[in-house]
């Protein structure tokens, strides 16, 4: 009896599902769809069932109203806006004029209507802006951002913020610098997006989420270097990266490190140099790919350079003072409240008293006044022309001001010794030196680095002596000026070493021997034991003969003529 039951169920159940399936149409699959559309159905919350068969039942006592109503008069804006089923973004689209239309009608400002269409118009707006913020408009788009609610849309700042961060993270430096400036004025946004970014960060590692964990890491990078978030969160983040390394986890952290490195160097040396032997122990251990490797040894490459080419902050969005900034000192360990609750619209019953509180703080925020004074005018065209005049005093104190710890002079005596010392010939040098457009009273400055360039060599180099020759021969001032430096080198040659002595006297032979400078300068000498020393006899000496040891035979009779005539003159 038990089996025939069994065979009545079974061939019952068989011909209901087969007239079931001959009603549909024949077909295997229609059964299923029943299925799948009873069982999403049967799953829908009980609290979502009544609020549709609510709206349906209001929307139907609606139109019967409407329909009731004269033929000449139809619904208002209103009241077909009403009409229209919520979508995604809270309702249907409304054009910006139209949404005006309906808030200026509305009477009641403190009305959840109006609240929920403010609400709407900040999200749009808000999101708007920072779609629209780039490095080159970042002062205007931070100007507009201050004029909306800010406190009653922080959180939509913060999702906004964070999902055009997500869709382009080559613009993180601009969305962290704009966060800087409005951390500095409102610290619970900062905070709060701080904190859900690190929430974001933990649910992309653990969901193993590449791309969502380097676009916050990226994002948490940029927050230190901007010292909205402390560094200690930095080494926590490194220190999570690599504690098991994987290829993915340390091509993060070599990306963390590239973005943010410069400032961990700066505000924190050692726990950045412990990362780097963290890299390091990495590296020796082999257990990751050679692309990784590769990466690890650049970015040692790039911490020998100080991190010149990942400077912590751009020159445009360097906005914020070291002093006005606020730094949040948050851990990945820190039981964080992201407040999503934020994002959701919520009557507010003390609208209208909010909305004043914000008008007045915004004031304060950019600087506005309420009585904007004539007086208040004048009092700032007259602070204008005062710092006007001080800064062109300042201006012509500093035209007055001379240098007398002679800065100029011995940066023109470096330059004149760098260029004598790489040219190859006395030829090029003089092309240089000629070239550097000293100023006037400087040139017999240059002349004597000539000699003084020459006295410095362990032994003389005609090399000195043809470039002091050409000098000579291009000017008669600077022949004349030779001149007057053979009588103080004269004058002063036993403060001279013996080398030296002999490389300025050869130099000045050379002048001599080949008629560059005039013999007349021998008549500084006086030859009398009285007025002669050992070291100045010596100069003569190497002065007469070294045009002689050089092979500049052709000047032997004017030598002799001028000689004659010195003894003469000096035997008087």
């Amino acid at each position: 009896m038990g089996k025939d039951k069994k065979r009545s169920s079974s061939s019952s159940s068989s011909s209901s599902s087969g007239s079931g399936s001959d009603s549909d149409g024949g077909g295997s699959q229609s059964p299923k769809r029943d299925g799948r559309k009873k069982v999403n159905g049967g799953n829908k919350a009980p609290e979502e069932e009544s609020r549709v068969e609510n709206e349906s039942a209001n929307n139907n006592s609606q139109e019967a109203e409407w329909k009731s109503q004269p033929e000449g008069r139809g619904p208002s804006l209103m009241e077909r806006t009403k009409m229209l089923p919520a979508g995604r973004a809270g309702g249907a689209y409304i054009p910006p004029f139209r949404l005006k239309q309906m808030q200026a009608a509305i009477e009641d400002k403190s009305s959840v209507e109006y609240q929920r269409m403010t609400w709407e118009a900040l999200k749009k707006s808000i999101n708007g802006l920072i779609n629209k913020v780039t490095k080159a408009n970042i002062t205007s788009i931070i100007q507009e951002i201050f004029q909306e609610n800010l406190v009653r849309g922080r959180g939509l700042y913060c999702r906004s913020i964070m999902k055009a961060q997500l869709a382009s993270p080559s613009f993180t430096n601009v969305y962290a610098a704009l966060t800087a400036v409005i951390n500095t004025k409102l610290p619970e946004n900062g905070e709060t997006l701080l904190k859900r970014v690190i929430m974001q960060f933990r649910r992309s590692y653990k969901r193993n989420d590449k791309p969502v964990c380097t676009a916050m890491v990226k994002f948490i990078a940029h927050l230190i270097n901007q010292q909205v978030a402390h560094e200690i969160l930095g080494l926590q983040l490194l220190t999570v990266l690599l504690e098991k390394p994987t290829d993915d986890s340390v091509e993060l952290a070599v990306s963390f490190v590239k973005e943010a490195g410069s400032a961990l160097h700066q505000l924190t040396p050692m726990g950045l140099h412990a990362i780097f032997e963290r890299f390091r122990g990495v590296l020796h251990e082999g257990e990751i790919d050679k692309r990784v490797q590769y990466m690890i040894e650049g970015l040692f490459a790039v911490r020998k350079t100080n991190f010149a080419e990942f400077p912590a902050l751009d020159a445009d969005l360097d906005l914020v003072d070291a002093d006005d900034q606020i730094t949040h000192e948050l851990s990945l360990d820190d039981q964080l409240d992201p407040e999503p609750s934020l994002d959701i619209f919520h009557p507010d019953p003390d609208f209208v008293e909010h909305e004043e509180s914000w008008k007045s703080l915004k004031k304060e925020l950019l600087g506005e006044e309420e009585g904007g004074d004539e007086g208040d005018d004048e009092e700032e065209e007259e602070e204008e022309e005062e710092e006007e005049e001080d800064e062109e005093e300042a201006a012509a104190q500093q035209q007055e001001i001379q240098d007398q710890t002679e800065t100029d002079l011995v940066n023109l005596r470096r330059t004149i010794y760098l260029t004598i010392q790489s040219s190859m010939q006395s030829d090029e040098a003089a092309h240089k030196l000629l070239k550097l457009q000293i100023k006037p009273g400087q040139e017999k400055e240059m002349l004597r680095m000539i000699i003084e360039c020459g006295m410095q060599e362990k032994s003389y180099m005609k090399y000195y002596g043809v470039l002091a020759e050409r000098f000579c021969k291009l000017k008669k001032e600077w022949e004349e000026m030779y001149d007057e430096l053979f009588a103080q080198y004269y004058a002063t040659v036993h403060r001279l070493e013996t080398n030296k002595l002999r490389n300025v006297a050869k130099i000045f032979g050379h002048l001599l021997h080949t008629d560059a400078m005039p013999w007349t300068c021998l008549e500084y000498i006086r030859l009398n034991e009285e007025e002669t020393t050992s070291s100045s006899r010596i100069f003569i000496k190497v002065c007469v003969l070294a045009g002689h040891r050089s092979g500049l035979n052709s000047r032997r009779s004017s030598f002799k003529r001028s000689l004659s005539t010195w003894v003469c003159r000096s035997s008087k």
